[in-house]
């Protein structure tokens, strides 16, 4: 009898992130997840009663120390908001020239399973950009940033766009241009702020480039 169920969970999920990290979610096996972890595959289906449920539990356990890193960059670093954000895309840089470094995991699962829209993986990977976006919302808050819910937003954007970039091009240089992208749109929305102009400033501008057929959408 297994005499800590808890230590064998924990063990086979380290397996999972490792294989679906390293390998891609379709291509590691349960097989070798298995194997990795020191169970047999009866034991990982009693604690998992699928491989996609198995998936999920992985990203979830990705979710507090992916949010951990990034929050323990913008704390170590010094200056103004502006500045501390472009430090965090400079830390990214850093993190990303690791070799073994792969990408976004969440967003790397939701795109092998994109055919799979119900999928709980999928569900994983939202919950965790939503929380993460509601960081950022928070930390432009703190500073009395206007439209801080669509800078949050472009602020995912371009730092989900420095990573796919990276990993594309495998080249680390694309997270400080991000960087320096965000720290101009968040001081642009600091001063609209401090102008009272908070819907003249960043919305206007995001409104000013959209799409004519959006806009139209927007009025009717």
């Amino acid at each position: 009898m297994n005499k800590d169920p808890a230590g064998t969970r924990r063990r086979i999920i380290e397996a999972a992130d490792a294989l679906f990290y390293g390998e891609g979610v379709r291509s590691a096996s349960v097989d070798a997840i298995a194997e990795r972890a020191g169970v047999t595959k009866r034991t990982l289906y009693y604690h998992f009663a699928s491989k996609d449920d198995l998936i999920a539990a992985y990203l979830e356990a990705r979710n507090e120390p992916t949010l951990g890193r990034y929050r323990a960059w913008f704390e170590s670093i010094p200056g103004t908001l502006s500045e501390r954000i472009a430090g965090v895309f400079a830390e990214l840089a850093r993190f990303a020239a690791n070799p073994r470094w792969k990408g976004c995991g969440f967003a790397r699962a939701a795109a092998e399973l994109a055919g799979l829209p119900g999928h709980p993986a999928i569900a994983a990977a939202a919950k965790h950009k939503r929380t993460f976006e509601a960081w950022l919302a928070d930390l432009l808050a703190a500073e009395d940033v206007a439209d801080r819910r669509l800078v949050a937003r472009q602020l995912m954007v371009l730092l989900d766009g420095a990573i796919t970039h990276i990993l594309i091009h495998r080249d680390p240089d694309y997270a400080i241009a991000a960087g320096r992208a965000a720290a101009t749109l968040v001081d642009a929305a600091r001063r609209a702020a401090m102008n009272g102009g908070a819907h003249a400033s960043v919305g206007a501008l995001a409104r000013r480039d959209a799409p004519p057929q959006v806009l139209s959408r927007r009025v009717g």
